[in-house]
């Protein structure tokens, strides 16, 4: 992230966690272990990133050729969007913080695999800072994955870069779980995506079920509790915790501890007509395209994204 505004903690599908100037044993330890395995990639990349029981287990046959998500508490759905609003609060000072997320009606292939891509926008005070693209798939079984982001930031206005950029399956990076098709208390934390050339590791555990939460868009009372978090960090970075309502998605975000507590809530649900949706993709498409010529060695390697065909809703 650029150091002009608060580091963007809170995204409605994804948490971004990077390196601090800190850094940590164990970034140490992934540096030198990573280096041992070469250009294994994918299939010989650290196991265990977020504790025991946390190995990455990707199968790209575990996946349909559709690239429908339907899972209970991230589903996601070509043409809906969501808006969450908060506050970033820090030492110094207060800034308000809306991110708009919208599922396009676009897909994209990465490692034989076909994503749905969603659009965030992230602004700071009204100021557009990031705009990003990401991709998840859902498996046979019900677990979405998170395959990477290509995330472009603004200062002032101006683009500025997008270095945060990774893709599963290039230069190390690893897709992880974004949610769980059957969330456990108590089970192994796992990963949700490990990217270690732009230093990203991020974890989640299931903490609570069946709790309730109030925010501008309702009163919900079927919701689960994921802490995130990631190893890469300081303990003054601490962690986040998201709120998923089933059929919904996430609903809230809070902090616990660290030097930036930020809370975000969501305040609006849209549902878009056909020619909205068309809007909103070839905007999307337009990132893609820029995409190829910002970052040629990582997202110039994957096809470009397409909008999805009748037969994408289609069953295997």
């Amino acid at each position: 992230m650029n150091k002009s505004h608060p580091r963007k903690a809170i995204e409605m599908f994804q948490h971004k966690r990077r390196l601090t100037a800190a850094g940590s044993v164990l970034a140490l330890f992934l540096a030198t272990f990573t280096s041992a395995t070469g250009s294994a990639a994918t299939t010989a990349a650290p196991r265990a990133l977020c504790g025991p029981g946390s190995e990455i287990k990707f199968d790209r046959s575990d996946f349909p050729k559709k690239p429908k998500i339907d899972n209970e508490w991230f589903p996601l759905r070509p043409g809906m969007q969501y808006t969450t609003t908060g506050t970033v609060k820090t030492a110094e000072s207060t800034s308000v913080r809306t991110v708009v997320h919208t599922v396009t009606g676009l897909t994209k292939v990465i490692d034989g695999v076909k994503t749905l891509v969603m659009w965030d926008r992230d602004y700071s005070d009204g100021e557009l800072v990031e705009s990003e693209l990401a991709f998840f798939a859902q498996t046979r079984r019900g677990d979405v994955w998170l395959f990477g982001e290509y995330p472009e930031e603004y200062e002032d206005g101006k683009f500025v870069g997008a270095p945060s950029t990774f893709i599963h399956g290039i230069d190390k990076a690893q897709a992880g779980i974004a949610m769980k098709a059957d969330p456990r208390i108590k089970g192994p934390h796992y990963v949700q995506a490990y990217a270690p050339e732009v230093d990203f590791l991020d974890c989640g555990d299931v903490l609570k079920k069946h709790q309730q939460v109030r925010v501008p868009t309702g009163y919900y009372d079927d919701v689960l509790v994921i802490d995130e978090y990631s190893p890469l960090e300081p303990p003054s970075a601490g962690h986040q915790r998201k709120f998923y309502s089933e059929g919904t998605g996430l609903v809230k975000v809070t902090a616990v501890g660290g030097e930036e507590q930020e809370t975000m809530d969501l305040v609006k649900i849209r549902k878009f007509s056909d020619d909205r949706l068309e809007d909103i993709n070839r905007q999307a498409l337009k990132l893609d395209k820029h995409a190829y010529t910002v970052s040629k060695s990582v997202y110039a390697k994957t096809p470009r994204a397409e909008v999805a065909t009748p037969r994408d809703d289609d069953d295997d």
